[in-house]
């Protein structure tokens, strides 16, 4: 049984393994390892659910027992644990979140002294204590929605207040700050960000209004924010604002709008931020770093520009480590989740809102000359499972994966994953025809990708050009057609590469592994050898997604 998924522990708050006896655990093995780190401050904080106080009290209980003393931030987003973390020199932070699940789950996410996610070898030993603890203590995994009675739960430090402040001051310092008040609209999805988002783009010289940010412990993602942007596209182009953001739960990862509504994901922030960037001479020759379920048309874009990219696994940990390792300074995920290295090792939406407030405050230009990206057909579709079977055993999976590439005829891919934070099965059909996508997509072999018992409810549906991706799943499949497979080859090296290396990354992006293809655009056959599918893009004027529909789930 794997607890830590693709970002943290995650699950029912008060169940196992976000249970009292298993928080107090987490925070003493947490506390030890800072310990040993030789130092022994912590830094918590957390987000707006009505079980934030009661887990972040026993995790605090857990420290002390290490002999921790505990910086306790109160309501804060995510990647501000990691900036308090740096900022006060602590040993660890404990971000608890449930990012954009509903509000009956929550969360704890672990960073160590360097503000990054903790390495996958401390989570997994983590992992094997709470296991070892529910076998001792023969603690039953309690049946889903049976209440657990919690008695005595010791509660967190009291806030303290100089700590967001903190975080504010080291966040704006990095950015620009004139931005010669531009009018800006902010969906706070009633999260972590609801006063620290507004207060920052204000401070920054916005003109700010914001809508969702009244928490009440239940209703953070609720119709609202990242995960629901389209009453915030629709309130931008009404109110006449310049520039829409909406935040996730924890406010790790923003999607914008320009004046006209449009909504605009991770790949159209990548585009805008890296043009600038590439004129300002800030953008390194590691260039850009994206994920598996990035649109080509994203790829394709940058060679035109001269710009490198290459995919890493879904999760900002694979694009974090990618970024590392190519001298990337600008790397992200279609949901929204971007990475400026320069600035901040953590993802973050307040502060990828000041930089794209900051573009498009210097370059003189609306937002929407300025998200000139122009995308390939894609729909993914989230199925909802009872439980996980191997996709690469599957014989049945298989047959429908090869089905649905065969109907594209060599212009377009399949991709099928797990989430990593719900019980949900991606199914991603990008391609050169949006009506192909979409009735392939739509047919039963398609849907019904895994075997009958294991579905547990309908399937959901996303937008053509969806804001999808979060971390690689355990397992993945992906199948990509020879015509598009041989471009890529094409533009990473100029000459077609073996088709061992193809099924390499294939394999090392099933594994969770931070597989990638780097695009060295520096031959003309790149563009040329891509365009059946930019050409589609011109013809259907795929410059940005459609709105995205209510029962959307992020990876």
């Amino acid at each position: 049984m794997k607890l830590f998924g693709t970002d943290g522990l995650r699950g029912r708050a008060g169940e196992f393994p976000l249970n009292p006896l298993s928080l107090r655990t987490v925070g003493r093995e947490v506390g030890a390892d800072a310990r040993r780190e030789g130092r022994g401050i912590v830094v918590v904080g957390g987000d707006t659910r009505e079980s934030t106080p009661r887990m972040a009290g026993e995790l605090a209980s857990g420290l002390a027992e290490a002999g921790c003393r505990v910086a306790f931030a109160g309501v804060v987003p995510t990647p501000a644990v990691a900036e308090l973390v740096l900022a006060l020199g602590a040993g660890a932070g404990l971000s608890v979140s449930a990012s954009h699940n509903p509000y009956e789950d929550n969360g704890v996410k672990v960073f160590g002294p360097d503000g990054r996610k903790w390495p996958d070898e401390k989570e997994e030993a983590l992992e094997q204590t709470l296991l070892a603890l529910r076998a001792e203590a023969a603690l039953p995994l309690p049946a889903r929605g049976e209440s657990v009675r919690v008695r005595d739960v010791p509660r967190p430090p009291p806030p303290d207040p100089s700590l967001p402040e903190l975080y504010l001051s080291r966040l704006l310092s990095r950015v620009e700050r004139d931005l010669g008040g531009l009018s800006a609209l902010l969906d706070a999805g009633n999260g972590a960000a609801w006063k620290l988002g507004p207060e920052a783009l204000t401070r920054a010289g916005c003109r700010v209004t914001t809508i969702c940010d009244h928490p009440d412990g239940r209703n953070i993602n609720a119709g609202c924010g990242a995960l629901h942007p389209e009453r915030m596209a629709g309130e931008t182009r009404d109110r006449g604002a310049a520039m829409g953001v909406a935040l996730d739960g924890d406010a790790d990862r923003a999607i914008f709008a320009d004046g006209n509504g449009r909504l605009l994901d991770g790949d159209d922030v990548l585009w805008i931020v890296a043009r600038r960037w590439k004129a300002e001479g800030r953008l390194t020759e590691g260039g850009v770093v994206g994920t598996v379920m990035s649109n080509f048309g994203l790829e394709a874009a940058l060679a035109r520009e001269g710009i490198a990219f290459q995919r890493a696994a879904v999760g900002d940990r694979n694009v974090a480590s990618l970024m590392e390792a190519s001298g990337a300074v600008l790397g992200g995920e279609t949901s929204g989740h971007i990475l400026f290295a320069p600035l901040s090792p953590a993802g973050d939406g307040i502060q990828t809102a000041l930089v794209v407030a900051g573009v498009v405050a210097a370059s003189g230009e609306p937002l929407s000359r300025l998200a000139t990206l122009e995308k390939s057909p894609q729909v993914l579709k989230n199925v909802r499972v009872a439980r996980r079977t191997s996709i690469e055993g599957s014989p049945g999976l298989a047959r429908a994966i090869a089905k649905a590439q065969a109907s594209l005829d060599g212009r377009g891919r399949v991709f099928v994953r797990y989430s990593g934070t719900e019980p949900l099965l991606r199914i991603l059909v990008e391609g050169t025809d949006p009506a192909a996508v979409a009735s392939i997509a739509r047919t039963p072999q398609t849907v019904t990708l895994a075997a009958p018992t294991d579905i547990g409810a309908p399937p959901t549906y996303a937008a053509v050009a969806p804001r999808a991706t979060r971390h690689t799943s355990d397992t993945a499949a992906t199948a990509t057609n020879s015509a598009l497979a041989g471009a890529r080859r094409i533009v990473n090296t100029g000459t077609p590469a073996p088709t061992a290396k193809v099924a390499a990354d294939a394999s090392a992006a099933s594994s969770g592994r931070a597989a990638s293809s780097s695009v060295r655009p520096s031959s003309s056959r790149a563009w040329a050898a891509n365009a059946p599918l930019a050409a589609s893009c011109r013809a259907t004027g795929a410059r940005g997604p459609a709105p995205i529909p209510d029962e959307h789930r992020c990876p």
